[in-house]
């Protein structure tokens, strides 16, 4: 609260201040000082308003009292100094010099023009005082502030005859000390002359410093020399000085270094700088600086290296810390190739070297060393310059460079980057980066670095090297078969390395490498092959193809390198491939004749052989020999004789039998020579070898070979259980190689319609329709004589499908089988079906049944035909006719059984299902789909004998299995739901239906251990494998069973958080997912039963109303198809009292389960009914239509399969209704000591409960003790509690 009153007190301070009513103003400052006494900025109003009445020492005294509690500040300080100025005490005077130069202080970091404003009031004091000393130094601060702001020469040189003028009109009133002191001080040390001199040379020798404390007096003298003179015009004062002291060698100097400095015009000008340095070395002969100025215009001017050479030795023998005589003498004697003297030289300055000095004798041995390949040597000496000055970053490039030579890459990349850094705009730094990462194989990273280069501006280099990145990694994905981001980065490659031509059209390799990029375009399609040629290049317009115009546009590339370099074999040899790729262009392509094509490879050959006879010991060159003349000779033979590919294959091992034979790498694999032997000798080993052609590296011929062996074996399906079959087409995973493969070739070689045949083949076989149907399509296009292709069976197929009806038509006139019809007539049947014509379908396949030969293939799918649609007569007589065909094979087993078991379940006989599929099992019991079949099967039609199913292949159906007969760790630690689940998982993490199965087995334990009274330990998990579930469904499973997934993990984990009492969290998360879907009838029940359930905790026994059951009623009407749903709205009306409404309940999800034909639904149904209605029995309502409501649910139940729950109900009935009857004894001993196999152990627990109590009533104690004794054998600890508790009452 005080400090806002002190706010407003010093608010209206400042109102009254700027009102002019300063009485009041120190009202209000004086009332903020009550509140803070130490608060700035009232003391500083307060100075203020005793400044304007005239009360400067109250004044004062508020200043200084700011001024100790905010010494920084600028307002008191401001406040002072105006006091100061407007008074005319003497002790404000004296301290008011003290006061400005704080406020100089102050505003030089802020207010630079203020700052110029004070130290000129400064120096006006001074100036009065006639301290003019201070005047100088006052001065000279505003210069150097000046200077800081690289202000103009022009304003400075005004300020400089401003303080001369100020300073000489008053020199006389000084005393001779003074005056030498001011005018040394002035002249010397501001002089820009002297300081831009000192900027060469931080070093002096003990003469130049003494020449600059004494002689510059003697250059001064007052009687002589005006300081206005001496700025006006140095050189008059300087010849004036000369011509009174001629045999002063400095002053002869000073005038030398002055003209020097004067331009180009007076340093040519021998009479001026030349002159007088020659004179003051006569003069003054050990005096360094004269010999450096007279080094300097005899290298520069007279170009008289020899003599400046001299000069240089001369000054830094004067003056060995004179660096830059030393520099220049050591590079004269290194360009005059004396290199002894400057290594010794270098050697001396570096032996005398303190540690981080002399880097000009380091740098410079450094790239002595580097210059002679001593590059461990060049390295050390350029670490040592960078320690006297790391900030050099032409050194950090001398250091890379040493590091490159030195094939440090890693250490030379990091030098280039620390000169980068240091000067961004270098060049060469970002261009050795760039290079180096080329040489790595770095080809992305490199080419980003030369872009960012030719950004700045058109480097050729880097243009050079970005040409040749994009050409390696273009190179790189034709070696992969990826063809269109080739072609993609040889555009690029070409449109660079054209930009660099333009500019230096006199470098040989910018042509070659242009050549380059152009020939890689040969290796692909023709289709594929458009790129953009540059029209001043081609000859021709901008857009061309890969066509003979192209290819003769490449070979003036060459031929424009050549004639730079005519000696170079490389250039040769890419000539002749150059001829060569034009004789073997497509046919299409070409519009010349045979001779011409051998014209061609003649040429060829006289390039090669001309790149051999300049180098041959490069055996690319012999390899590439003995193509064209391959090629020649079979040109020769197909023009007089008709051969196949095989004769010429084989001619070409005598034709070039010495080329060969010199080359130590042939230009085909080994392994493809030795498989095509191996294929003309009828080897086992053909396939193996072809297969080594495409996993050594991609090629042609190998992959159509392999490709074909893969396919001639797969045809024959007599050697499907050879070793061979097994080890080339299984073990080898060789249609999935072989489709890889032949897709690439196809994709690069797409005139090859027997390719494209195989390839829809491979596809067929791993189940990849529609890119089969396009391999055959495109097969049709390159040959429409398709009578040829219908002889492979399994292709006619998909081939029929692909072209539609008139292509079945065709396909079944050129058929000669019945069995070939019979296929055609299926596959037709199959598209009727798939057309939604039913009837048409159904009448092919009868048709096709009706032949003599009939196919499995067409009884199959007239039996599932009849499945689908519910007609169990035509199913049943078309599985009879399916099953005399003999003895399945194969997944033939799998899938007569599948039909078998949903025929039973169509027939309602649902305890035939489990058999049948049980006999499949037992006849084959090493197939595992029938395994897992049967676990699928079990749980859903005979869930009794689930957890027997147990499959060491089927992880997840056992785990479903082991759930629905309610496997938890409580029954079994080592066989549960929960430890097979978490198996599932580790086995198979990418599957979504086992995270949804964990998450079951989670709520699986919670729920028993809440049963057994013991905490649960699982809680928490649901979001979190939700969440999993989600994820992997998106990417691993279908979208239509991804949502069924989802939505029966979001039914499972909100049941779960319900359960674990977390409903807060299960409604919002219900409310997040409708937030996405707003009309999900299924999130929309759920979030009813969770608002439910707590309405039920809320309420405490307090019935629900009206409107909210009506509510919950229409949520459930709207998932008319959840059978869950119509149980949990039973419970509600149960747990409300409404049990007419709950048995209603449950005879409409007793229906409904019905027409979905869902067993286990049923089973459930019924057994939940039964329990509703023995609730009233065991209360002992009257009436018997509870009793007969009870009847009739268990006996119903009890007719779909064995049910250990219907009987206890039974028994309880009997217990309700004749507690001491016999009957109700041999019901519950029934249950407790002969239960069958898979009986639950709850169920037991129960009737052993009920039957102590029937036996405590009878006083039976002999059976109670067998009872008891049976208990502890089956350690039931609840009942032996109980029976303590009834003896001892």
């Amino acid at each position: 609260m005080s400090n806002k009153e002190v706010k407003s007190a010093l608010k209206n301070a400042r109102d009254a201040i700027k009102n002019k009513e300063f009485k009041e103003a120190l009202k209000h400052c004086k009332a903020a000082l009550k509140l803070e006494k130490n608060n700035y900025n009232a003391w500083v109003f307060i100075g203020v308003a005793a400044s304007e009445l005239e009360q400067p020492d109250q004044a004062q005294t508020a200043y200084r009292k700011a001024l100790e509690l905010e010494p920084e500040q600028l307002l008191a300080w401001q406040g002072l100094a105006n006091l100061y100025e407007k008074s005319n005490q003497m002790d404000f005077k004296a301290e008011l010099p003290k006061v400005y130069q704080k406020l100089i202080e102050l505003h030089e970091s802020s207010d630079k023009t203020k700052c110029y404003e004070v130290i000129r009031k400064l120096a006006d004091i001074f100036h009065m005082e006639k301290d003019y000393l201070q005047v100088a130094r006052v001065w000279r601060r505003l210069i150097q502030l000046k200077e800081g702001e690289d202000a103009d020469k022009a304003e400075l040189l005004q300020l400089w005859q401003q303080m001369t003028c100020l300073l000489s009109d008053s020199m006389e009133e000084h005393d001779n000390e003074t005056q030498q002191h001011v005018r040394a001080k002035i002249i010397y040390s501001n002089n820009p002359l002297n300081k831009h001199h000192l900027g060469h040379s931080t070093s002096k020798s003990k003469r130049e410093e003494d020449f600059d404390t004494h002689h510059l007096r003697l250059f001064l003298p007052c009687s002589y020399i005006n300081l206005r003179l001496i700025f006006s015009c140095p050189c008059c004062s300087l010849l004036q000085a000369a011509a009174q002291s001629p045999a002063c060698g400095e002053y002869y100097f000073l005038l030398g270094w002055l003209y020097w400095d004067m331009g180009e015009e007076s340093r040519r000008d021998r009479s001026k700088a030349h002159t007088h340095l020659l004179k003051a070395a006569k003069l003054d002969p050990y005096l360094g600086s004269v010999f450096r100025y007279l080094g300097h215009y005899y290298r520069e001017v007279a170009r008289d290296q020899g003599r400046a050479r001299g000069c240089y030795k001369r000054a830094f023998e004067l003056d060995s810390n004179d660096s830059e005589s030393g520099a220049a003498s050591v590079d004269l004697s290194m360009k005059e190739g004396d290199m002894d003297t400057a290594l010794a030289v270098l050697q001396s300055v570096i032996e005398r070297a303190t540690p981080g000095s002399a880097k000009w004798a380091w740098m410079r041995r450094g790239l002595y060393h580097l210059k002679v390949g001593q590059h461990p040597q060049a390295c050390a000496d350029l670490q040592a310059a960078l320690r006297a000055d790391p900030q050099d970053w032409v050194c950090w490039e001398c250091l890379g460079e040493a590091y490159l030579n030195r094939r440090s890459f890693t250490s030379a990349l990091k030098a280039f980057a620390k000169a980068q850094l240091l000067n961004p705009s270098s060049i060469y730094s970002h261009y050795q980066t760039a290079a180096i990462k080329q040489t790595l194989g770095k080809f992305k990273e490199a080419a980003a670095e030369y872009l960012q280069i030719i950004a700045q501006e058109d480097y050729v280099p880097a243009l050079k090297g970005l040409g040749e990145c994009l050409l390696s990694l273009a190179r790189g994905l034709m070696e992969d078969y990826r063809d269109g981001g080739a072609i993609d980065l040889i555009q690029q490659a070409i449109q660079y390395l054209f930009r660099a031509v333009e500019l230096r059209p006199d470098l040989s390799c910018l042509w070659k490498l242009l050549g380059d990029a152009c020939t890689s375009v040969s290796t692909v399609a023709p289709n594929r092959a458009r790129v953009v040629v540059p029209g001043p290049l081609a000859g021709f317009g901008l857009h061309c193809k890969m066509n003979q115009e192209y290819i003769v546009f490449v070979y003036r590339c060459y031929g424009r390198a050549l004639k730079l370099m005519p000696e170079s074999s490389s250039l040769w040899y890419d000539l002749g491939l150059n001829y060569y790729h034009q004789a073997c262009l497509p046919p299409c392509l070409q519009e010349v004749e045979h001779n011409t094509l051998l014209l061609l490879l003649e040429k060829a050959l006289q390039c090669v052989k001309k790149a051999i006879m300049l180098s041959s010991s490069n055996h690319s060159y012999w390899n590439a020999l003995g193509v064209p003349g391959y090629q020649s000779v079979s040109a020769i033979i197909i023009n007089y004789f008709t051969t196949c590919s095989n004769l010429l294959l084989s001619l070409s091992f005598y034709f070039s039998p010495l080329v060969y034979h010199f080359a130590p790498h042939i230009p085909f694999s080994t392994s493809f020579y030795q498989a095509l032997i191996a294929e003309m000798v009828g080897s086992y080993d053909t396939m193996d070898l072809f297969r080594h052609t495409t996993e050594l590296s991609t090629h042609t011929e190998g992959v159509k070979g392999y490709a074909y062996w893969v396919c001639a074996t797969l045809l024959d399906k007599s050697n499907r259980d050879s070793e061979l079959y097994r080890y080339n087409i299984v073990q080898m995973n060789a249609v999935s190689a072989a489709q890889v493969a032949l897709s690439k070739y196809t994709e690069r070689i797409q005139t090859d319609p027997d390719a494209f045949v195989m390839l829809g083949f491979l596809n067929e076989h791993l189940q990849l329709k529609k890119q089969a149907v396009l391999a055959y399509q495109r097969c049709v296009c390159l040959e429409m004589d398709s009578v040829e292709l219908l002889q492979a069976m399994p292709s006619v197929e998909l081939l029929a499908f692909s072209l539609g009806s008139y292509a079945y038509e065709k396909a079944l006139m050129v058929a000669s089988t019945e069995k070939e019809k019979a296929y055609i007539l299926t596959s037709l049947a199959l598209l009727q079906h798939r057309l939604g014509n039913m009837d048409s379908a159904k009448t092919l396949l009868f048709k096709c049944s009706m032949l003599k030969e009939p196919v499995p293939e067409s009884l199959l799918c007239l039996c599932a035909l009849g499945l689908v649609h519910g007609d169990s007569t035509l199913a049943s007589a078309a599985l009879t006719e399916l099953l005399k065909q003999g003895r399945a094979t194969g997944a033939a087993v799998e899938q007569r059984c599948l039909l078998t078991c949903t025929l039973l379940a169509l027939q309602g006989n649902y305890s035939a299902v489990q058999r049948e599929a049980s006999r499949a099992v037992h006849s084959n019991p090493g197939n595992p789909s029938l395994w897992a079949l049967l676990s699928r099967l079990v749980p859903q039609y005979y869930p009794r004998k689930a957890k027997v199913c147990h499959l060491s292949r089927a992880l997840l159906y056992s785990g479903v299995n082991q759930l629905a007969c309610g496997r938890h760790s409580g029954e079994d630690r080592s066989r549960n739901a929960m430890k097979t689940m978490q198996r599932a998982v580790l086995l198979c993490p990418d599957d979504p239906a086992a995270w949804a199965g964990l998450l079951a087995a989670c709520h699986t334990e919670n729920t028993a251990c809440s049963l057994s009274g013991s905490t649960p330990g699982r809680r928490g998990l649901e979001q979190v494998l939700m969440a999993v579930v989600s994820e992997k469904g998106r990417s691993e499973v279908e979208q239509p069973l991804a949502q069924a997934l989802e939505g029966w993990v979001l039914q499972q984990a909100v049941t779960g958080l319900t359960s674990g009492g977390q409903l807060e969290q299960a409604e919002a998360l219900c409310s997040q997912v409708l937030s996405v879907s707003p009309e999900h009838p299924a999130v929309v029940l759920l979030l009813r039963q969770v608002q439910c359930e707590h309405l039920l905790l809320s309420s405490a026994g307090t019935a629900l109303p009206a409107s909210v059951l009506e509510q919950l009623s229409s949520a459930v009407l709207a998932n008319h198809t959840s059978v869950a749903a119509w149980h949990w709205l039973a419970e509600v009306y149960r747990t409300q009292g409404l049990l007419v409404q709950a048995v209603m309940a449950y005879r409409q999800s007793l229906q409904l389960a019905s027409q979905l034909d869902l067993h286990s639904g049923k089973m459930a149904c019924l057994l939940r009914l039964a329990l509703l209605a023995l609730s009233p029995c065991m209360a002992k309502v009257p009436g018997d239509e509870w009793k007969e409501l009870v009847l009739e649910a268990t006996t119903e139940a009890l007719k779909l399969g064995p049910s250990p729950v219907a009987l206890l109900v039974q028994a309880l009935l009997h217990f309700s209704t004749k507690m001491a009857a016999r009957e109700t004894r041999r019901l519950l001993e029934r249950l407790v000591y002969f239960p069958s196999q898979g009986y639950p152990e709850t169920v037991a627990c129960v009737a052993r409960w009920y039957l102590l109590r029937h036996l405590h009533a009878k006083d039976d104690l002999e059976l109670m003790d067998t009872l008891v004794d049976q208990a502890k054998a089956s350690g039931d600890g609840r009942l032996l509690e109980f029976h303590t508790r009834l003896t001892s009452g």
